[in-house]
């Protein structure tokens, strides 16, 4: 699971830096406010890729979900690619279980098919 939610937090990582330029262009918005908001999601998206197999942090990347959706209310087009990372990020914990699960099932089987050496 660890490798499909990095992956998916670390294509985040960038498309939150490119929303960030986009919303550089807005004159309602500072440059400090977006980089600070853009930086600090960036930021967390790194520190989940470290935290995503500890207790939590399934539940701290849907937050991040939700914001990224929510950022559509500054940078319009993130309504759309919060959902397609969204249906990643629900993807990558839903098949990275399986797969987790399926690895383990082999390991025991490895396990118990070679004969004691006594």
């Amino acid at each position: 699971m660890r490798t499909l939610c990095s992956s998916t937090l670390i294509g985040e990582f960038f498309v939150i830096g490119f929303a960030g330029l986009v919303a550089m262009k807005d004159p309602d918005l500072s440059m400090t406010t977006v980089w600070t908001v853009s930086g600090t999601a960036m930021f967390l998206c790194l520190v989940l890729c470290g935290l995503v197999t500890r207790p939590g942090g399934v539940a701290l990347g849907w937050a991040l979900q939700i914001a990224l959706i929510a950022s559509g209310f500054i940078v319009p087009t993130m309504y759309f690619l919060g959902a397609i990372f969204a249906a990643l990020w629900w993807a990558s914990v839903h098949y990275g279980r399986k797969v987790d699960e399926a690895k383990a099932r082999f390991a025991d089987q490895a396990g118990s098919s070679t004969p004691d050496a006594a």
